[in-house]
């Protein structure tokens, strides 16, 4: 050990500039995991929080089922008396509209049906409970655009006009912030027709974009009910993919990752690998005079272990710096645990790097320091 903290003093302008790329690598690895954790909250949030243990959608939706399926009341009362456990409609539908102070809004509109267990909690204001049809309780992020309780939002192009009476916490779907509505008001912005009197409810279909069930069903299988009534029934983890965007932000910020996981440990290898080329009479002098093998490995991974490990450190006190800088301006998130688990993966697979060095270590030949080359 003495030798290995001796070499790192010597030797500390290569090895501080090895520890700046592990720092480098270990904090980009750690910004792209927040930005993955950040994206998916984006686009998620709304549906990870619904009290709802799966949904049920229409069976011609194989893709997108949020913006294609459709069900009715029909569907939904079937549903509930043989599924033996609460079931209640849900309408999703991405709109825009201005509040009577200008702002104007991208709101994804959930219709839940007031009183039901789908029905948001709210942190200031009132419910949908005890409220007129055309109320509205607003996400939190909708607050950072300039609305408030109490504000006038209408609907674009449909004329539709609904008061804010609430405000939930921060929830979007899509990237868009979510706003929840009486069912019977998101039929109407879902199914209006644009320039069409505000009044003109007659033609408004009984429909509704998936049925949430508070358990798994019980007795009969979800498969049997699919069956019987021509739907599909996923989980809520698996309805994610059903949100815009979901699945292709995954799968790209994941790749990067990956490819992030993959460079760390050929950086780290290539430098160790030419420190030991350049060590090499150094390590036959030491074999010379009686170190074994088993030290010799230990000195080369103390030394490795020491770069990776302050490295990775200073890499995540880095990412999480970032993460503090650009606060709620994007959808940065990266909780204690996710930092933890991704440095770690960081240092395991720097310190896999080394493994290419060992077996150099293991072949320096004490005959070189003896002149055996001469």
């Amino acid at each position: 050990m003495f030798l290995a903290l001796l070499e790192l003093r010597a030797a500390r302008g290569r090895f501080l500039l090895m520890g700046s790329v592990v720092v480098l690598v270990a904090a980009l690895v750690g910004i792209v995991s927040g930005f993955t954790t950040g994206l998916g909250d984006d686009t998620i949030s709304a549906l990870r929080r619904l009290p709802a243990s799966q949904l049920v959608f229409s069976s011609d939706a194989r893709s997108d089922q949020f913006a294609r399926s459709l069900l009715d009341g029909r569907a939904a009362a079937a549903w509930s008396e043989d599924a033996g456990t609460e079931a209640t409609p849900l309408g999703v539908s991405i709109t825009r509209g201005t509040t009577n102070r200008g702002a104007e809004v991208d709101l994804a509109a959930f219709g839940v049906e007031p009183g039901s267990f789908l029905a948001p909690s709210v942190t200031s204001g009132d419910g949908l409970a005890d409220v007129a049809a055309d109320s509205m309780v607003m996400s939190a992020k909708l607050a950072d655009e300039g609305v408030r309780v109490g504000d006038t939002l209408v609907i674009d192009r449909l004329g539709i006009e609904l008061r804010v009476v609430g405000r939930t916490e921060r929830s979007s779907y899509g990237h868009v912030p979510v706003a929840y509505i009486p069912l019977k008001t998101w039929q109407r912005i879902r199914f209006s027709t644009p320039g069409a009197p505000a009044s003109a409810t007659a033609a408004i279909p009984d429909q509704f974009s998936a049925l949430a069930l508070r358990t798994p069903p019980d007795g009969a299988s979800s498969a049997a009910l699919d069956a019987r009534y021509s739907t599909t029934t996923l989980t809520k983890e698996k309805a994610y993919e059903a949100a815009p965007g979901y699945t292709g932000e995954r799968v790209t910020m994941n790749s990067i990752q990956v490819f992030l996981y993959l460079i760390a440990p050929l950086v780290v290898g290539a430098f160790f690998a030419v420190w030991t080329v350049q060590r090499q009479p150094e390590l036959a002098l030491l074999r010379a005079m009686g170190a074994s093998r088993r030290r010799l490995l230990a000195h080369t991974v103390l030394q490795a272990a020491l770069v990776v490990a302050l490295g990775t450190a200073a890499g995540a006190v880095l990412a999480g710096a970032v993460g503090l800088l650009v606060g709620e301006q994007v959808p940065f998130s990266l909780p204690a645990a996710t930092l933890t688990v991704t440095m770690c993966t960081v240092a395991a697979v720097g310190l896999a790097g080394t493994a290419l060095t060992l077996r150099r270590v293991t072949r320096a030949d004490p005959l070189t320091m003896l002149g055996a080359n001469r």
